[in-house]
């Protein structure tokens, strides 16, 4: 019965993945494709640096078929000061004014076709954002605040009840009534809510951030305030304004930065780590991203996506609030030695790769595939990765993705995030890979 069990979810992953990679799709069938009504939550991360050397815009959103999919959109990422505020700045490693609301955008780049007009109020990413949503208003589009490297001083903004005050209230004014620097008023309507990335209350995260043991209670008490203040905003402008948060995979994580059970009161729904859980600092080849802990493993214990969702259940968190995270890039090893599928195997260091060692997207790791590297599958464990004989890249394919959809309608979860839009190739098909596996028949 296994066996067949098994033999069953081949055929069915085979044929899915058939269908969604042997007709690419064309601007015009995208566009014309009316937007899925929300059922499951359909998460993607837009990175405001992807529009630079992966060339990844906004319109590439709508021409794809991706926007037409979402049901919500992350806007990654919104910065923190030190006095706790939020900000945008152009200085180096602060922020980026020129992508989010200076750049004008070309025809040719534009949401609508139609090029920026000289010393309009708004253009940029937000200008487009803003766009996309006139083309797609079921498309609820979401500021992410922090990730890893501006996660440095949210242990400040969240200290006491005036700095969580002042803090919700400069995030409120900046990004949803759009007050941009000079030009008040100019993004109103771009963003309908708020996404806390906080890597991590109370724990380690990109060296230099402030932490603080009261970090956990103190993140309890800032979403209490966001959605008091959301909720007295949405008063005036008559909406539902969402509030998430990404929350991490590792248990430890969870126990030193979170309260558990108290956090949902607040969130509309939070998006789990489903991924990097191994990776090129590591001195093994690994899974990344598995669904479950694959046999075999040197770790124990060891992170998996089933391993990540049951230890928030078990920590009160209720399964129609939780949104499985999921990579469109790969994690990669090179100098793999000990033979085999490479896995579980000795490397010498990160893969070379288009933009940072051991890390590449999707749409390039997929060309790899037969081109010198073999396609080895664990069903059971719910991974997939490629290998040459020397370098190992561990990656979530549309066979994957579907198989974590499966998951997550089984498992009673409120849908799909991924990091990030950008990995995905032209067609996007990962994107179609978790609609088809999300729509509800």
């Amino acid at each position: 019965m296994r066996q067949l069990r098994h033999r069953r979810l081949t055929a069915v992953l085979a044929v899915a993945t058939l269908l969604l990679t042997a007709a690419p799709s064309t601007a015009a069938s995208a566009a014309a494709r009316p937007d899925r009504q929300p059922g499951y939550h359909r998460v993607g991360y837009f990175t405001q640096w992807g529009i630079y050397g992966r060339a990844f815009t906004i319109k590439k959103l709508d021409a794809s078929g991706a926007a037409s999919r979402l049901t919500h959109l992350n806007y990654a990422f919104g910065n923190v000061s030190e006095d706790g505020r939020c900000y945008v700045d152009g200085g180096p490693g602060e922020g980026d004014a020129w992508a989010d609301y200076q750049r004008p955008v070309s025809a040719d780049e534009s949401v609508d076709g139609v090029a920026d007009a000289p010393g309009q109020a708004l253009n940029g990413n937000f200008g487009q954002l803003a766009k996309l949503k006139a083309k797609h208003p079921g498309l609820k589009v979401l500021i992410s605040l922090g990730g890893w490297s501006w996660s440095t001083y949210f242990s400040n903004a969240a200290r006491t009840d005036a700095s969580r005050k002042a803090f919700v209230a400069s995030c409120i004014d900046l990004y949803l009534k759009g007050n941009l620097p000079g030009a008040p008023g100019a993004a109103a309507g771009v963003f309908d809510g708020v996404d806390l990335d906080w890597e991590w209350p109370n724990w380690d995260g990109e060296p230099g951030n402030v932490i603080r043991p009261q970090d956990r209670e103190n993140f309890t008490k800032l979403l209490a305030e966001f959605r008091r203040q959301l909720d007295a905003y949405g008063r005036t402008t008559r909406a539902h304004h969402p509030l998430t948060a990404f929350l991490p995979a590792n248990p430890a994580t969870m126990d030193a930065g979170y309260e558990g059970r108290k956090i949902f009161k607040y969130l509309d729904f939070a998006t789990v780590q489903g991924y990097d859980f191994h990776g090129g600092w590591e001195a093994v080849a690994n899974q990344q991203s598995a669904l479950r802990v694959p046999a075999g493993s040197p770790d124990n214990p060891d992170f998996s996506v089933e391993v990540a969702i049951d230890g928030w259940i078990d920590r009160g968190a209720p399964r129609g609030k939780l949104v499985l995270g999921i990579p469109y890039y790969g994690r990669g090893w090179t100098g793999v030695t000990g033979g085999g599928t490479g896995l579980f195997q000795p490397a010498t260091g990160p893969a070379p790769a288009t933009f940072e060692a051991g890390y590449e997207d999707y749409k390039n790791l997929k060309t790899l595939a037969g081109n010198g590297y073999t396609v080895h599958r664990d069903l059971r464990a719910g991974h997939a990765w490629l290998f040459d004989g020397t370098t190992f890249w561990t990656y979530d394919d549309p066979a994957v993705v579907l198989q974590k959809t499966l998951y997550i309608r089984r498992a009673g979860l409120a849908g799909a995030m991924v990091w990030s839009l950008d990995g995905d190739d032209d067609n996007a098909t990962l994107t179609r890979t978790i609609d088809l596996g999300l729509t509800t028949r």
